[in-house]
Formats: C-alpha cells, structure tokens, sequence
C-alpha cells in the first residue's frame, strides 16, 4: 500500500454506510476501510492514511472480513464495524460447523477460470450462486484464451449458465485488459478476484494495480495452478477502484445460498413452479413441468443434476450451521445461569 491520502469517497463510502451513523458518531468518529485482517487485529485506512486498529478482547479477527467498514473514535480505537452492504461467505473447510468470510463490500466478483483443463460449469455455477445470494455482480474472465482455440465455445458455455451474465475471453498478459475491464473498477468501486489456483489472478491483479507482485507456474501434466497469494488484502487499482484478492479456492461449499442457486437455475426454478404437486422432486412424479422441459429439450438433464446438488448441499450446510448456532445459545444461556446462581448464592 502506498502512502498516498484518500477520502472515504475514494474508499467506497456511501450513503449506505452513512445512514448507520447517529449524530454523536458523526461528531467524533471517522470511517476507516479494512484491508487486511490479522490475527488479533485489523489493518485499516482511512482519510489519515493507514493504521494498524487492535481490537477489543471480547471481539475476534474472524469476526471482520477485508473491506468490512468500521468507526473509529478521536483516540483512533475502535468503535463498532459497519452493517456491509453485501457480504461473500463460504462454509468453513473440514467437519467445523463455522462460516468463512471471504470479503465484504464488494459491487462485483471476478470470477476466474482457464481456458484449458481448470474450466468447470460445475464450479462456475457455484462460484455464480455465491454472488447472486451475496448483491454481488458476477463477471466471468477466462484467461489465456490465446492459447486455446476452444475460448470462444467455451465462452457461449459459460454465458449460457446465467441470464445476462456478462463473459470475457481475455489474456491476462495483454496491457489493454485494463481498459476492457474499467467499467467495473472506477472510482469508489470494489472488485474480488476468485478463482482456482494458476488461473492467473495474480496476473490481472498486478495489471489492475501497477504492482509486481510474484506468480506461479502451472504444472503442465494436469494444468493445476500453484497458490501465489496466501492471505485477503484489498489494494487500489490504477482507474481509481480497489480490488481483494483472495486465495485459490480447492472448495466452494455454499451455505444460505438458496436465492443466489434459484437466481443461477432461474430456467428450472421458474419451471418447477408450473408443477403439478408443490412437493415435486422432479423425478417421476406426474405433471412434473421440469421433466417435460427435458423431455422436449428444451431443459438439460445434467444441469438439473448439478442443480439438486447444489441445492442438497446448501440445505445440509444451512441446517448443520442452524443447529451449531442454537447449541452456542444453548451453551451460553446455561453458562449465565450458572454465574447468575452463583451470585445468587454468594449474596445470600
């Protein structure tokens, strides 16, 4: 990060934002944006520049996530963080009932893939779910499209996932990729790039920003990708906007995801609508209007499989997270009550 002043305009504040604040925090507290998350504690900027922000000890790093807005107070502690106007999460890897933040704040996802083996409609259709659930503008960029003479089929692939979706065959090395993708990176504006590891998010990240910052090779025996950033920080882009770069995802697991999977099968789940039983499975039932979409060809059999995937997933992972939570309440109810009981008894 450089040493040069931006006002809260420049970092994205907005009226959004604004609305939160009551006139005793317009007094004596000013906004600052997180760019990178620590440990135990947030590095921040604001209209005085950058500033290292310890959090309080009732409150944890992974409770914020990078472009997260929070107040600070005139000692420059910290006050409270901001309700984000739109947040990316996913289901924590393992078997830990837990949500990852990935960013927030963010007005479109760079969703990123390559033109050769790493292209999936599988993943670009969860990466798009995610979005779609989360207010956030998706764009599809497939790299090295000067590579691969299959680019523009490809491309009719992935805009055939999502009405409207906007897809870009670029490459990434080319010095006019900038300017294709100024539209989503002016002032005030903030991208996120994700993506599989080697897809070439560095690449466009250093074309967005100027800086240099080291890339990986692809091993050429299966086209996988080598991770180059290790850790989310949100750095400014020569046209005036931010961008977050996040780490190569090995997975994806949505959770609370189900507007953003109706929005990306917005073709089925209109269709399933139309069904004689409100239940309909979609398999055998009678009047199943889903069924006979696919049966006219009008419908395609394996997209309606990686839609109940994907739906099953978010279901298992939404309620596993619900039952975590309402243990956590459980667990702290009985914790007050036994403090209240032993200062029940003290006093007596």
């Amino acid at each position: 990060m450089n040493n040069q002043l931006y006002t809260a305009t420049d970092l994205g504040f907005s009226a959004h934002f604004l609305s939160q604040l009551d006139l005793d925090e317009l007094e004596r507290c000013a906004p600052v944006r997180v760019v990178e998350v620590q440990r135990d504690r947030l590095t921040v900027l604001g209209e005085e520049g950058q500033l290292l922000l310890s959090l309080p000890a009732s409150m944890s790093s992974g409770e914020f996530a990078v472009g997260d807005w929070v107040l600070v107070d005139e000692a420059k502690l910290f006050h409270r963080r901001l309700q984000p106007k739109s947040s990316l999460s996913r289901r924590a890897a393992g078997s830990d009932a837990s949500v990852q933040l990935i960013a927030n704040n963010v007005d479109t996802l760079f969703i990123v893939s390559s033109c050769n083996s790493d292209f999936s409609v599988a993943r670009l259709e969860r990466y798009l779910a995610l979005a779609s659930g989360s207010a956030v503008t998706p764009v599809v960029l497939l790299t090295k499209a000067d590579l691969d003479e299959n680019a523009p089929e490809l491309q009719q692939q992935a805009e055939s996932l999502m009405a409207f979706l906007t897809v870009l065959a670029i490459d990434a090395t080319d010095p006019a990729v900038v300017g294709l993708l100024q539209p989503w990176c002016g002032a005030g504006q903030t991208i996120a790039l994700v993506g599989s590891s080697g897809v070439g998010k560095t690449t466009l990240l250093n074309a967005l920003t100027g800086e240099n910052a080291t890339t990986q090779g692809v091993r050429a025996d299966d086209d996988k990708g080598r991770h180059t950033t290790t850790a989310r920080a949100m750095r400014p882009i020569k046209t005036g906007g931010w961008v977050i770069d996040t780490p190569g995802m090995r997975a994806l697991r949505l959770q609370d995801a189900a507007e953003g999977i109706d929005a990306v099968f917005d073709e089925i789940s209109r269709r399933a609508n139309d069904c004689r039983f409100t239940n309909c499975q979609h398999e055998s039932e009678p009047g199943c209007a889903v069924q006979a979409a696919i049966s006219s060809g009008e419908l395609d059999a394996e997209r309606l499989l990686r839609w109940r995937k994907l739906q099953r997933e978010d279901i298992h992972n939404s309620q596993t997270l619900a039952e975590a939570r309402q243990r956590d309440k459980q667990f702290g109810k009985m914790v007050n009550r036994v403090v209240s009981e032993k200062k029940r008894r003290k006093g007596s």
